[in-house]
């Protein structure tokens, strides 16, 4: 039996996101790549759909960043609640060097003010 196929008016009811969301999302994570009818209809698999279920979970109910989110997605950044117990996170070193430098920018700021 073929596994179902959803239109993008579907999936957007199912997650309770509007369709242009469902769109930006597929520019921005590589991921989602829709089957195409000739039409150039989107239509999404279940495993599409999973995936737009993290994105969501990533997005609105963690508030993470769409650039934290690919990084999670890709694996190269690990939440916290995915580790074994016990474990520290690694830090992402191109991150942290980053950070590194917003925050030596804030502190030049904040002595320029003084």
């Amino acid at each position: 039996m073929p596994e179902k196929k959803y239109r993008i008016g579907e999936v957007a009811k199912l997650l309770n996101v509007n369709a242009s969301a469902l769109r930006f999302w597929e520019t921005e994570f590589p991921q989602i790549a829709p089957l195409r009818t000739g039409s150039e209809q989107r239509l999404y698999t279940e495993s599409h759909i999973a995936m737009l279920r993290r994105i969501q979970q990533l997005l609105h109910e963690q508030g993470m960043t769409i650039d934290g989110a690919r990084r999670v997605l890709e694996g190269s950044a690990v939440l916290d609640e995915d580790l074994p117990e016990g474990m520290a996170p690694v830090p992402d070193p191109a991150f942290m060097q980053m950070l590194r430098k917003e925050l030596f920018a804030v502190r030049r700021i904040l002595a320029e003010k003084s």
